[in-house]
């Protein structure tokens, strides 16, 4: 069964008092900033108070999904950037935060009036993410960059898929998603300096270089043997057997054998113990020379089994094997449900959604659901009058369309 949670914005949290604004947009920002909002960090979100982030126009049948998952614990403020108003509120607000996060090109930032040096001097301590695609200099910094260009770029692409076929893009905001985790991590460490008496800092999170990071030795072996990776499918060029392997009722398992005594291990399960003295499969490095061998061996085997035969004798020979999910059996396994992996959130548009828990899981100081995704300026007014902006100048603004706010939700539950 899916856990179901409730948000409750009084929860103890552990960035309780961290206040973080977010003026970025899509996917790699909002990855950023949902790491903190989970833990209890108050993030405001700026937007543009006629669209909002663009996030909210990812719907699926009409339903604002991306942005139900990755605003989640946010706070929307619906503000207008081009009128010298909205300037003013962002200004005083900045000069109260802790944390800026923005993906703006390289250079728009300063000509908007909030250049680093000139957020600085109101805010020493303020610590500013700029995400873009390859970074605020080098010879690349004013092309536009979106995760899919760097995907393609940092090497991921050209290594991914089958040898025979095109390289094959991630179906997935991936690079995104790992510069959000780095861009986490490095606030963190800026403000550990901080809170040891040092000041704020500029963080440069370019795309690119976080996917190539996760590459790993790519660079080192090219560099040391001037061989280039290559597609491989779901193989590995460095243990074998490593594969997905098609079950006889058209499921699929993977294994992954990658120290020798598991690869033993698959070899006694499969009912072949000789392939384990068996020159072209003794060692590693045997089996990855004879890696057309050692899959077809493992590959015959699973083929005339049905996935859960096949898993059965896995599981009780303590092989590394699993079955391939869909998203309907990741939904509906066991261990996903009974750790609480994906919990049911209530949602006034559709009555809940399913999104991943808080991760990771501090077992004294746990994040917590606070807050579902806003409505576009949801917290407007909230927001200024945390800052000790007026009533009556908060009316002036929403009259003179400097900010947005949104009307109470419904609370209507609509199926999608």
């Amino acid at each position: 069964m899916i856990p179901r949670v409730e948000f409750d914005p009084n929860a103890p949290v552990p960035l309780s008092g961290l206040r973080v604004v977010d003026m970025s947009r899509l996917v790699a920002g909002n990855m950023v900033s949902l790491q903190l909002a989970d833990q209890g960090a108050e993030v405001i979100k700026i937007e543009d108070p006629t669209v909002g982030d663009p996030l909210r126009a990812w719907r699926v049948k009409g339903v604002s999904l991306y942005w139900k998952v990755y605003a989640r614990n946010k706070k929307s403020l619906a503000l207008n950037l081009r009128a010298p108003e909205g300037k003013d509120v962002l200004h005083d607000l900045l000069a109260r935060s802790d944390v800026l996060i923005e993906n703006f090109r390289p250079g728009t930032l300063e000509q908007m009036g909030f250049g680093p040096d000139v957020l600085h001097m109101r805010n020493p301590g303020l610590i500013i993410v700029r995400i873009t695609g390859f970074g605020q200099d080098g010879p690349y910094r004013d092309r536009p960059g979106f995760g899919t260009l760097v995907e393609a770029m940092s090497g991921f692409a050209s290594k991914n898929g089958f040898e025979d076929r095109p390289p094959v893009l991630p179906p997935l905001a991936m690079a995104d998603m790992i510069s959000g985790l780095y861009g986490a991590y490095a606030i963190m460490v800026a403000l550990r300096v901080v809170e040891r008496g040092g000041k704020g800092q500029v963080i440069d999170l370019p795309l690119l270089e976080p996917m190539i990071s996760v590459l790993g030795p790519d660079p080192a072996i090219f560099w040391a043997t001037g061989e280039k990776p290559r597609r491989t499918g779901s193989r590995s060029l460095t243990t074998s057997p490593r594969n997905v392997y098609e079950t006889s009722d058209n499921r699929f398992i993977a294994i992954s054998a990658s120290i020798q005594a598991m690869a033993e291990r698959v070899f006694r399960a499969i009912g072949k113990p000789e392939m384990i003295d068996d020159p072209r499969f003794r060692t590693n490095t045997d089996r990855v020379r004879n890696i057309d061998a050692c899959d077809a061996a493992v590959g015959e085997f699973i083929a005339s089994r049905t996935l859960a035969r096949n898993m059965a004798i896995f599981e009780a020979a303590e092989v590394t094997a699993n079955p391939v999910y869909e998203i309907d059996q990741l939904v509906e396994d066991p261990h996903v449900q009974g750790r609480g992996v994906l919990v049911e959130a209530p949602d006034d548009d559709v009555g809940s959604v399913l999104m991943h828990n808080i991760i990771p899981r501090l077992s004294g100081t746990p994040g917590r659901f606070r807050l579902p995704a806003p409505n576009l300026g949801q917290h407007s007014r909230s927001v200024l009058e945390s800052i000790g902006v007026e009533a009556e100048r908060i009316d002036a603004l929403a009259a003179d369309g400097v900010i947005k706010e949104a009307k109470d939700p419904s609370g209507i539950n609509r199926s999608i």
